[in-house]
């Protein structure tokens, strides 16, 4: 989500690159005075006032008070963040987050994809003190596998849907004629003969094409069988399992002079990440990439998130892919959170790859 920013000299990204990252270490304006004792440059008071004086002008910076230091613009965080961006992502943080992931999920018995998600947050939360997520692969709840219809009795039937390498959904509906059990085994065996591997969304447009047609209107079976399907697949597998943590953790930001943080504003993500399909569906809509994604501010689509800095990446079993991520501050530790959400990334795809099986129906 790189912008198109100004041109600066090399001499000018160092300073902005060391005044964020004191901005971020200290929480307080940064003064040319800390510059000129941390930054290494050579350089005099004045020159560096005239550098964060164009920086100012350019966007880069704020003076909150004019008695008092600058603070970073999204801009200024975009041009620190580009920069990190372009170095190898290696770092301690990151190896120990990689291996925490291994030694969580070393001793659980017959692990599967749920399992190994559902832990990556708690570690990038206690490792980042953000609101860590993990999303998992849309595929995984939108394949159908097979389905069936158990009986009730008075015009009630049990529907089970098994999503291909994913959950079971139970979801009793209410019928206008009653079936019985040699109809709905029929109507199941069709259904499963006819869609099994294809994506729901893509069978429940094909069950209302062939419900208009000539031939289902003549047959009976056919017919009862499309219609219950349409009933029972009606707002299944639309959903996908999201796993977050951390939210506490922002709290604290609230109170920092300078975080950017409104209580409105964490009372809005508060109750996005309760709903979860509202994140799902706002996280599903710009990253859909493979690889690192980092939105910051001003970035975000939705203005309830702009507040905020989001740094996510891409997992794959080398079918079907998901994300895990951080949602922080906008003055968050980039040069760890970074790497660590890379290097996990690439954990969960290899776990995924080699010996960690997605959940299988029998296990719902």
């Amino acid at each position: 989500m790189a912008t198109d920013l100004p041109i600066l000299s090399e001499r000018t990204r160092r300073v902005l690159a060391t005044l964020v990252r004191e901005h971020i270490e200290t929480g307080e304006p940064v003064a040319s005075q800390a510059l000129v004792r941390r930054g290494g440059f050579g350089l005099s008071s004045a020159t560096i006032r005239n550098v964060l004086a164009q920086l100012e002008e350019l966007g880069y910076l704020r003076q909150p008070h004019t008695s008092a230091g600058r603070v970073p613009t999204d801009l200024g965080y975009r041009s620190y963040v580009d920069l990190l961006l372009k170095r190898p992502r290696t770092s301690r943080s990151a190896a120990l987050a990689e291996a925490q992931v291994l030694e969580q999920i070393a001793n659980i018995h017959d692990t599967d994809a749920e399992t190994v998600l559902s832990t990556v947050p708690h570690m990038l939360a206690r490792a980042s003190h953000a609101v860590a997520f993990a999303l998992m692969p849309e595929s995984a709840t939108a394949a159908f596998n097979r389905i069936e219809f158990v009986p009730l009795g008075a015009g009630r039937v049990l529907v089970i849907v098994v999503a291909r390498t994913s959950q079971v959904t139970h979801k009793v509906v209410e019928l206008d004629a009653e079936f019985g059990a040699i109809e709905l085994e029929q109507a199941a065996n069709y259904l499963n003969t006819e869609f099994a591997g294809h994506p729901l969304a893509e069978v429940r447009k094909e069950i209302l094409e062939r419900l208009s047609q000539e031939r289902v209107l003549y047959d009976r079976i056919l017919a009862r069988a499309l219609r219950l399907a349409r009933t029972s697949l009606d707002g299944v597998g639309v959903s996908r399992p999201l796993f977050v943590e951390g939210t506490s953790s922002l709290v604290d930001e609230v109170s920092e002079p300078y975080s950017g943080i409104t209580l409105s504003a964490l009372g809005t993500l508060v109750r996005m990440i309760e709903e979860k399909h509202r994140l799902v569906h706002l996280l599903t809509e710009y990253i859909d990439a493979p690889g690192l994604t980092v939105v910051i501010g001003n970035e975000h689509p939705d203005p309830t998130l702009r507040q905020f800095s989001l740094v996510a990446s891409t997992y794959s079993d080398g079918d079907f892919s998901g994300t895990v991520g951080l949602i922080g501050p906008l003055r968050m530790q980039y040069s760890r959170a970074i790497p660590m959400v890379d290097h996990v990334a690439v954990t969960v795809s290899r776990l995924l790859s080699h010996g960690v099986r997605m959940p299988h129906p029998a296990d719902s």
